[in-house]
């Protein structure tokens, strides 16, 4: 929480919304391609199918389907979004950002936009940035999506990893508020010194494309599983500890735990390690496997679902990963949004808001290229001995 004059601002999520590609890879689908099973697989990891993108689905079609869903369940529209951060480990491209692709789709006029890339800490990386926006007075709304097209960069030869990863979304939208409660305390860490540990090693300014780095697949996930585990079960407890801490709280008053979705056996030696019970800790591993930045906003959304989170519940919200990256949030769900009283002229803006988005891109995109053809490029300026322009 923050002070903004003399009220303490809280920012609390009041909406929340997942998106998941409806082709389902099974384990089973996976012994085709490499020499694995069902019966392998299942004891090492907990996971049993993961989603897989079509190939009209992306990081940008799984983030604003998620970034809709999330509006709708809070009944804010677009346009009172003030700023829009998604986590991506994935993006559409390099750049334009992922969240500013997404802004435009939404129509969400009045938002800054930006991605970041911390892995599968990602999404609770921009949660906990989110916040402490809000908290510090900058905006009153921010969204917060997690979106990752994953099975884009795995390599579909290595059975080590390609079991491991899916894709999908997910979102949620935090609000400014006085009443006490929502994002009560985070914590983000990094040490660069494991960055090789959980790697892709080319596409960047390293190593560029070129037909050597893609015949040694070096555009996929290349990992270390056994230092991973060992850091993941190593942070997860500290961090979560830490957290709780934070917020005035301990791991008594916690009502669910929510952890990054990696591997069950990770999640098992965490929950040891914490000495809690298994029934206090969301894990919904065995039907998308490891989504990166959107495993996170996945798992809580479903836990909201199926009646694990109540108003007034501590939970915990702990992402680990590539960097070596590892973030925490302990926050207080809050009551169910109440629903606005809205005129006609309002409810007809809300169901039109989505349609005009998307003519007012293509319009801007067709004025642009005009404007540039009628106009031409702006002529360069020379500047003289004595800093005059000429």
């Amino acid at each position: 929480m923050g002070h903004v004059g003399d009220t303490l601002t809280y920012a609390h999520i009041v909406g929340w919304g997942k998106y998941v590609p409806p082709k389902v890879m099974t384990n089973a689908d996976i012994s085709k391609i490499v020499d694995t099973s069902d019966e392998w697989i299942v004891p090492r990891t907990g996971i049993r199918e993961r989603r897989i993108a079509g190939p009209k689905e992306s990081a940008f079609t799984m983030g604003y389907a998620a970034a809709r869903a999330a509006l709708d369940k809070a009944d804010i529209l677009p346009t009172e979004v003030g700023l829009i951060i998604c986590a991506t480990a994935t993006p559409e491209h390099t750049f334009p950002s992922t969240a500013s692709l997404i802004q435009d789709a939404l129509g969400a006029t009045h938002a800054g936009a930006f991605d970041l890339s911390a892995g599968c800490a990602g999404f609770v990386y921009a949660l906990s940035i989110g916040a402490q926006v809000i908290q510090g007075g900058g905006h009153q709304v921010i969204l917060v999506i997690g979106s990752e097209t994953l099975s884009r960069i795995t390599n579909w030869k290595d059975r080590g990893t390609c079991i491991l990863f899916g894709d999908g979304a997910g979102a949620v939208v935090l609000q400014a508020s006085e009443q006490r409660g929502g994002v009560l305390s985070t914590l983000v860490r990094s040490d660069g010194s494991g960055g090789d540990l959980l790697i892709v090693p080319a596409g960047g300014s390293k190593l560029p494309a070129s037909p050597e780095t893609i015949l040694r697949n070096q555009h996929t996930i290349q990992m270390d599983g056994r230092e991973v585990f060992r850091f993941a079960t190593r942070v997860v407890d500290k961090s979560t500890r830490e957290v709780v801490e934070k917020a005035g709280l301990t791991l008594d008053d916690i009502e669910l735990f929510v952890p990054h979705q990696a591997n069950l056996r990770i999640i098992q030696a965490a929950t040891r390690a914490l000495g809690v019970d298994e029934s206090r800790v969301f894990v919904n591993l065995e039907k998308y496997g490891n989504t990166s930045s959107a495993s996170v906003p996945l798992a809580l959304c479903e836990a909201v679902e199926c009646g694990r989170i109540r108003p007034g519940d501590h939970i915990v919200l702990i992402g680990f990963g590539a960097g070596l990256a590892w973030a925490a949030a302990t926050v207080q769900w809050g009551p169910p949004p109440e629903p606005r009283k809205r005129t006609v002229r309002e409810k007809a803006v809300r169901a039109a808001i989505y349609p005009f988005a998307q003519i007012r891109s293509r319009v801007l995109r067709v004025w642009y290229r005009i404007e540039s053809r009628l106009l031409g490029s702006p002529k360069p300026t020379s500047i003289d001995k004595d800093g005059k322009k000429k």
